[in-house]
């Protein structure tokens, strides 16, 4: 059932913080351990990857899969500014000669969404300083690790910043027009002497959002105590326009700084992207989405060695911005379209752009591709459309040289904890034992 050249890199993904467990020195861990948290949970020992990197490994390579993309934890690596942790060097040196050992080609992430908790109490990522200590990083552990590496993603969905911007404006204007609509109902209450229908719900709104706003007072209180500041720029913070090019600068000397050890290296970045859709009247406004999620990036990555392209589902887009899902169609465990013919459209597109600013042969990887469901058979279902249009694309010339699936393991998936499940393999984190899903071996076939 092979669908692809042996040569074709067909693999998972993972992320330190996700799957090692007890990253301490991170801001993520100090955030997920704040009295007025945004997570769900603690990540804690999340699924002891960090131990158990051997066993999943080895699941990976009996499966039939070629590739593992995973991430070197920073905050591991250098817990204080200007000090290495030698041990954990060898730790990660040792997942990479098990990824040789069992024909896995290791895909090598620098940054995965979490930084040293120093980062952040020194200014974060709006901070130029950043740019050197990213560097930095990445040099000394291309130093130390070179020689077992060949792909390196420098930062993961390095867009995500302008995304959250994008959210948060977006689910403002939506509170402040529940905010309206209470106000003009409650005002509509009291000129009729009696409670209008609907107004106790919309009353309910109001009253989560005014304690919301006494939370955030409150967490930029623990965030001082924690941080030093109110409003600490973890990577995944709303960004600035001068912050998101700030991150593409630290991809730049983070590549220059890694070529300089290891010239033959293949250093590239991975972003975020949807399938934008536009219907009538929506054409201007999905134009401009799709420049600042993906065409403005161009200038900084079109010299580098490849891209890692990193979709999960489409946007349709009007006039007025994002539409919801459409009714009727099927969701994932995010409230995602399931919709994988998405991969395919942004692939064609990204080339296409590519090809415009010259550059005519960008290798693409994807990086990470999946769905959050609790049902395998949907998850197959999902690869095997996904897969065909990466099919679609090589028929066409289009450079695609892998797809990893996200994730190989049911994971932390961030402020949600434990609770979205888009693993290949199960894992009991009673016992911490795996179980692989019939997607795995699935995906070990084609």
């Amino acid at each position: 059932m092979s669908k692809f050249e042996q040569t074709f890199l067909i693999g998972a993904a993972t992320a330190a913080h996700q799957v090692e467990g007890n990253n301490i020195h991170s801001d993520y861990w100090a955030m997920e351990h704040m009295k007025y948290t945004n997570f769900n949970e603690p990540s804690l020992d999340a699924v002891d990857h960090y131990n158990r990197y051997e066993e999943d490994i080895r699941m990976m390579a009996e499966a039939g899969l070629n590739a593992y993309r995973f991430s070197i934890e920073w905050a591991r690596i250098e817990p204080s500014q200007g000090q290495y942790n030698e041990a954990e060097i060898e730790h990660y040196r040792k997942v990479l000669e098990c990824c040789k050992e069992n024909g896995i080609e290791p895909i090598v992430t620098m940054h995965h969404f979490t930084s040293p908790k120093w980062v952040i109490e020194d200014g974060g990522w709006e901070e130029e300083t950043t740019i050197d200590a990213f560097a930095k990083y990445c040099k000394y552990v291309t130093e130390q690790l070179g020689d077992l590496m060949h792909y390196v993603v420098t930062i993961n969905e390095a867009n995500m910043g302008l995304q959250v911007k994008a959210i948060a404006e977006r689910y403002k204007r939506q509170m402040m027009a529940k905010m309206q609509q209470m106000m003009a109902m409650q005002a509509a209450q009291n000129a009729e002497g009696e409670q209008a229908n609907g107004v106790e719900g919309v009353a309910q709104v109001g009253m989560n959002f005014n304690s919301m706003m006494e939370n955030m007072k409150n967490q930029q209180a623990e965030n001082v105590e924690v941080f030093g500041v109110a409003e600490p720029q973890v990577f995944v913070s709303a960004r600035t326009d001068a912050g998101d090019i700030l991150v593409m600068r630290a991809h730049q000397a983070a590549k220059n700084a890694m070529k300089e050890v290891k010239p033959e290296l293949k250093v590239g970045l991975s972003l975020s992207l949807h399938d934008i859709q536009a219907v009538e009247g929506g054409e201007e406004v999905a134009a401009k989405e799709w420049a600042e999620e993906f065409t403005h990036y161009l200038p900084y990555i079109k010299e580098d060695d490849f891209f890692g392209l990193q979709n999960y589902t489409r946007s349709i887009i009007d006039a007025d911005g994002i539409m919801p899902v459409p009714d009727g169609a099927e969701k994932t465990q995010m409230d995602y379209e399931f919709y994988p013919e998405a991969l395919e459209h942004v692939i064609r597109r990204a080339d296409v752009e590519f090809k415009n600013v010259g550059r005519l042969d960008m290798p693409i990887m994807v990086t990470e591709n999946g769905i959050a469901t609790s049902d395998d058979t949907r998850r197959v279902a999902f690869i095997e459309k996904a897969t065909d249009g990466v099919v679609a694309c090589k028929k066409d010339d289009i450079p695609v040289i892998g797809y990893m699936y996200w994730s190989l393991m049911d994971n932390f998936e961030w402020q949600k904890g434990y609770s979205m499940t888009f693993g290949l393999v199960e894992v009991d984190r009673t016992t911490q034992e795996r179980k692989a899903k019939p997607s795995l071996r699935y995906l070990g076939t084609i």
